[in-house]
Order: structure tokens, then C-alpha cells, then sequence
């Protein structure tokens, strides 16, 4: 009996984790089993409700309806509605008949019928035809895809990329993103900073369609021509506060040799190691999405061994109690004081500065620490012939 139960056990837990794929996917199979599950426990609570009142009363029904609610669409929710009214009409007739009508049993069933309502109400007004948790989660699903194109692939030994993003209240959903492309010999690095109009949740939708139109043109136009196809996406929108500002870099990792794009961005800030000081790129333009001609300009230059370029959004240098001007040179002090101990985790610690607004806030270090030297005793190892051993 043991060994049975092991051998199907694996094809049970195989035939529940395909039942709740087709849940989470909104087909009509699966939607069909958890409103049959939850039939069989409206019919349970009817049944026991039948047998004794007072221990499943009839706001016990609420238990199903609130599942429902956040498992299935509106025509099964409908269908799940329709049993448990007749279900309390039922058992609530026969306990009137066996003992009267009580005043608190005529509340029960009022608030029941509100509830009922109100679930069936909102759930025909989910634009997307799914329940709650199931929308949720594919625009969540949506959104890590499209991120997933902002993580910068592991870079060759001497370089390295650090980010960190805070979406104004906490939001998981923000008008800042980034978009990267590594080439295929590993040579070239090009990275798209952008800030769409916006704040949090207000901006996230915009920013997740922009985001899908730059990740799918990054690496296969040129810098000029990636910034003009992303102008006429945005004139296309038809979006009340339709622009972006955004900053692209292209960086060649064997020489180091990289160019700027600035689209109405904060000015790129560039580690001067000489100084122990961060130098403002000349680079500016005008934001994405204004005018059907913008204008752009490029600045050009080379990342030494131990240089740095940072990139950020306005978040982090304006605020109420601070100008944009004002913002930018407390931010070049600020991280210079942060990167003289070294780069790592520079951008969290820049953020963790940053007073909470209701902006979003994105810092980007490109850095070039070089290779790391070995040390006299590794390079007379490595050059040291092995021995065979008798």
C-alpha cells in the first residue's frame, strides 16, 4: 500500500501543478476546475448548514464568494454567485420555517446580497477579463520580462556596471528604467538610461510600452538612429504627458573610448581620478517625444583605468526643498565621498542620501577598475614547470 502510494504521488503532485499552471494562465480548463472545487464547498457548507444552522450559518457563504473573487473570471464568479444565493435562500427557509425569522438572520442576508453586489460588480469591470491576483500577476510577469532587459550582462574582467532604481512611494511599477546591450564579441557596451514623464504608478504603464520599444531596437540601430525611432514612438502615443528624457552611452571595452547622448537628461557626471572630483559631460538635447526633429548633441571620450561615468534621473538631484542646479552639485559631492573608498555599491549608497520625494530615482556607474596585477609570488607559480610525482 506504502509503495502505491509513493508511485502515484508524483503523478498527483504532477496533475495539481498543471491544474494551477492552467489557473494562473486564465484558460477555461482551469477555471472550470476551481469553480467545480469551489461548488463542492458551497455544497459542503449547505449541506452542514442544512443539518446545523448555528454551526455554518449563512455568512459562512462569504467564504467561497471572497475566493471566487480572487480566482475566477466574471462568468464563472457568476455561476458561483447564482448556487451559493440559491444555497442561502435554502437553509436560511428552512431554519425560518423550524424556528422563525430573527432580526440579526435579516441583516445576514442583506449584507450577504451586498456583498454579492459589490464582488459581481467589480469583477465586470476588470478591463483585462481575468480576476485580481491573475491581472497582477501578468503585468508583474510583464514587468520583470522587459526589466530583464535592463540587466546588464556580466562585462569582461577591468569593467564593471552597477544600478539602483526607487520608485517614488515604494511602487513596484516606475517611470524610470534601463535598457542594455552587450555585442556578441564582448567589445561594445551600450546602455540607455530613460525617465518617462511621470511619477510611480502614473508613469509605469508608459514606461513599461517605451521600455519594450527600446529593448527590441538596442544594439540593432545606431545610437542617433535608437533615440529618433524612440521620438517617433512617443509623438505616435496618444498620451497626455507623451515625452521622456533619456541619456545613451556606448562604451568600447577594449579601448575604453565611449560617446554620450543626452535627450533632455540630467547631465552625465564623469570620475576625474586626477581631482578625486566628478566632472559634468557636455552632452545635451532635447527630450523624447516634443518635437519630430530633435535636437541632439554628442560628446565623445575615454574611460581610463580607475574612471567612472554616472547617469541619473531627476529624482535624485530636484526635489521641493531643492533646485536642479543646486541638486547636481550636492550630488557631485556627495559621491565623490562615496567612491573614494571604492565603487562598490556606490549607486545604493548614493540613493540611501536621496531625500524620499514623489519622484522616481535611478543612479548608473560605469566603471573601469582594470585587472586586477598579480602578485610576484602568482606570476613565478604560474611560470614554475610542474613536477611529475613518482
Amino acid at each position: 500500500m506504502t509503495t502505491r502510494f509513493q508511485r502515484a504521488l508524483p503523478n498527483v503532485a504532477r496533475y495539481v501543478d498543471d491544474r494551477i499552471v492552467r489557473w494562473r494562465t486564465g484558460t477555461s480548463e482551469g477555471q472550470a476546475v476551481v469553480l467545480g472545487a469551489l461548488l463542492l464547498m458551497s455544497a459542503g457548507i449547505m449541506l452542514v448548514s442544512l443539518i446545523s444552522y448555528n454551526t455554518f450559518p449563512a455568512a459562512t457563504f462569504v467564504i467561497p464568494i471572497l475566493l471566487g473573487t480572487m480566482a475566477l473570471r466574471y462568468q464563472p464568479l457568476l455561476a458561483l454567485v447564482a448556487f451559493i444565493v440559491l444555497a442561502t435562500a435554502l437553509t436560511v427557509t428552512k431554519e425560518t420555517v423550524e424556528s422563525g425569522m430573527t432580526t440579526g438572520r435579516i441583516s445576514t442576508l442583506v449584507v450577504m446580497a451586498l456583498v454579492a453586489i459589490i464582488v459581481l460588480f467589480e469583477s465586470s469591470r476588470h478591463r483585462s477579463g481575468l480576476p485580481g491576483p491573475l491581472g497582477e500577476a501578468m503585468l508583474v510577469e510583464l514587468k520583470d520580462r522587459l526589466q530583464a532587459q535592463g540587466v546588464v550582462p556580466a562585462l569582461p574582467e577591468g569593467w564593471r556596471s552597477q544600478s539602483a532604481m526607487l520608485s517614488a512611494g515604494g511602487a513596484k511599477f516606475a517611470g524610470d528604467f534601463l535598457v542594455a546591450n552587450l555585442s556578441e564579441d564582448e567589445t561594445k557596451l551600450e546602455l540607455v538610461l530613460v525617465d518617462v514623464c511621470g511619477k510611480g504608478v502614473a508613469a509605469g504603464t508608459q514606461s513599461l510600452q517605451f521600455a519594450g520599444a527600446l529593448g527590441g531596437l538596442i544594439g540593432a540601430l545606431p545610437p542617433l538612429g535608437l533615440f529618433a525611432a524612440g521620438n517617433d514612438f512617443l509623438i505616435r502615443q496618444d498620451w497626455d504627458e507623451g515625452f521622456a528624457t533619456a541619456v545613451h552611452v556606448l562604451v568600447n571595452l577594449k579601448t575604453g573610448d565611449y560617446s554620450i547622448i543626452n535627450a533632455g537628461h540630467p547631465p552625465a557626471l564623469r570620475w576625474n581620478t586626477a581631482s578625486s572630483s566628478w566632472d559634468l559631460d557636455g552632452a545635451r538635447g532635447t527630450a523624447l517625444g516634443i518635437m519630430k526633429r530633435p535636437d541632439f548633441h554628442q560628446t565623445t571620450g575615454r574611460l581610463e583605468v580607475g574612471s567612472a561615468l554616472m547617469f541619473y534621473t531627476d529624482g535624485v538631484v530636484e526635489s521641493r526643498t531643492q533646485d536642479f542646479t543646486a541638486g547636481i552639485d550636492w550630488l557631485r559631492t556627495e559621491a565623490a565621498t562615496i567612491v573614494s573608498a571604492g565603487f562598490d555599491q556606490a549607486p545604493r549608497r548614493i540613493l540611501k542620501l536621496v531625500e524620499s520625494g514623489d519622484d522616481d530615482r535611478a543612479v548608473l556607474i560605469i566603471s573601469r577598475p582594470g585587472v586586477p596585477s598579480r602578485s610576484a609570488e602568482e606570476i613565478g607559480s604560474a611560470e614554475r614547470p610542474d613536477h611529475a610525482h613518482p
